[in-house]
């Protein structure tokens, strides 16, 4: 014969609550296992004589509830092998109680019997007075993640034992309501010792009487301005934007007209990186993201994709093309993950591109489109394994560009010229500079030091025009010496 747990549920208050049937098998059973004695139905069920043992001393030997439920239930199932087993739970055992399911999920051949039992949610929802159907969560205070939380829909924070888990729950919400919001400490909902406070949400901690019986309670956050921090609100904010009864201008824009946009808010945020200006950052990062939103509304509108398709694409990509870290293959430096990256790359596209070149974006800046097309021949062997025969490159170019300038034929010094950057570009990248990334710094100079000379000729309350090229450049060589 199978050995069997049988599970009940103690309710969610006093013993009047208890269905008949679970307190026949209290009384009836000689060996009743608690998970904690701290409940009311159990102070009752003493007074007549209950005998039961509790696993209440167990959770002073470990650090996390994790141990502890994983403890309870190997004593129940050694007990189990001996005979049947009564195992009873606060509330309902399917409920917020972790060591139910991993009693289910057993492997020793213990059969597993879950009767009923009133949760906490009935009473809890009567004693607040809301209506579950406006959407609600039930959340473990024990492993609460920022993540989980929809913060329109009404929040029941279940197992909030003492002020460890009060304090961490605290933080978490802090995250993203503000200090003073107001939250409801509920315990005992619907039994003789109920008790409800009201409190800030700062206050969450600061000597509340917490024990098992405790949920915290957040009301739905209704002023919108305090959920602009969510991507959906974002959404919603976009879709609005774009909807009948929208901006004319968000209402108009296409993939094609938004195009310059995205090129130019990416721009703005490259400054505010090279400024290191993280307010700025912030700012600019918006920005960018506000294109890829327009983008992946307008392909809603049109029916052809949404921004889940956009973040589903780019998850499984990343996914997939580090396997090195979601799966079993090896890459010890960056050169193998790389390495690893062009290969998975190549299985994505099956056919071989007609050209190793096509990966490189035609609307791609020149100088990095130059660098792009080098460091793809590269890879085939098509480039110098040595230093100075890019620097004699650079110097040939150099020289048939001083020709053409010497022959005064505009459109060959125009090729010359390009053919003379292209082969710096070669220069940069056997250094591992990025000609881009250099140039900017260059740019960035020269408009400081500039700045500096036009600081410094406005203070002398002339112009330009009296200024000789030897004075202006002595401005310039001050701007070095500061540090500009």
């Amino acid at each position: 014969m199978t050995n069997k747990i049988t599970i009940v549920g103690l309710g969610a208050g006093d013993l009047d609550q208890l269905p008949v049937g679970i307190y026949r098998l209290l009384k009836q059973n000689q060996s009743v296992f608690l998970r904690t004695k701290e409940h009311p139905a159990v102070r009752a069920l003493e007074e007549e004589g209950f005998s039961y043992q509790s696993f209440d001393g167990v959770y002073e030997s470990f650090d996390s509830f994790d141990d502890v439920y994983e403890s309870i239930t190997k004593q129940l199932l050694e007990q189990a092998k001996n005979g049947n087993v009564l195992y009873a739970v606060p509330g309902h055992p399917l409920v917020a109680e972790r060591t139910v399911q991993l009693l289910l999920q057993n492997e020793e051949g213990i059969e597993i019997d879950v009767k009923g039992g009133q949760s906490f949610l009935d009473p809890i929802f009567t004693s607040l007075k809301i209506d579950p159907i406006e959407g609600f969560q039930l959340l473990d205070g024990t492993a609460l993640h920022r993540d989980e939380l929809r913060l329109q829909q009404h929040i029941l924070i279940g197992q909030v034992y003492d002020q460890f888990v009060a304090s961490d729950v605290k933080l978490t919400l802090m995250e993203q309501l503000p200090d003073e919001y107001e939250v409801y400490i509920v315990t005992a909902a619907g039994s003789s010792d109920e008790h409800i406070k009201k409190v800030k949400l700062y206050e969450l901690d600061h000597g509340m009487e917490l024990n098992n019986l405790t949920t915290v309670y957040v009301p739905p956050v209704k002023d919108s301005a305090l959920l602009y921090h969510q991507f959906e609100e974002f959404r919603r904010i976009i879709a609005i934007l774009r909807g009948p009864n929208g901006c004319p201008w968000d209402k108009k824009q296409t993939h094609e007209s938004l195009k310059r946009y995205l090129i130019e808010e990416a721009y703005e945020l490259l400054d505010a990186i090279d400024q290191q200006d993280d307010d700025h950052i912030v700012e600019e990062l918006g920005d960018v993201l506000l294109q890829v939103m327009l983008h992946a509304q307008i392909g809603e509108d049109e029916g052809m994709f949404t921004i889940e398709d956009v973040i589903s694409t780019v998850a499984e990509k990343m996914v997939r093309r580090h396997p090195h870290v979601f799966s079993n293959v090896k890459a010890d430096n960056e050169e193998e993950v790389l390495q690893n990256w062009d290969e998975i790359k190549k299985q994505e596209k099956g056919e071989e591109p007609s050209s190793l070149l096509d990966d490189v974006p035609s609307t791609m800046p020149s100088l990095m489109r130059a660098y792009k097309y080098q460091k793809a021949a590269a890879k085939v062997g098509f480039d110098w394994e040595t230093i100075e025969p890019m620097w004699d490159k650079v110097k040939e170019e150099l020289q048939e560009f001083e020709e053409e300038v010497q022959a005064e034929n505009l459109e060959e010094m125009n090729n010359e010229f390009g053919d003379l950057l292209f082969a710096l570009v070669n220069v940069s990248r056997y250094y591992k500079i990025d000609p881009e990334t250099a140039l900017a710094k260059t740019n960035e100079k020269f408009g400081a030091r500039f700045r500096y000379i036009e600081e410094q000729v406005k203070k002398s309350g002339q112009s330009f025009a009296n200024f000789t090229l030897e004075e202006l450049d002595q401005f310039w060589n001050e701007a070095k010496k500061i540090g500009l």
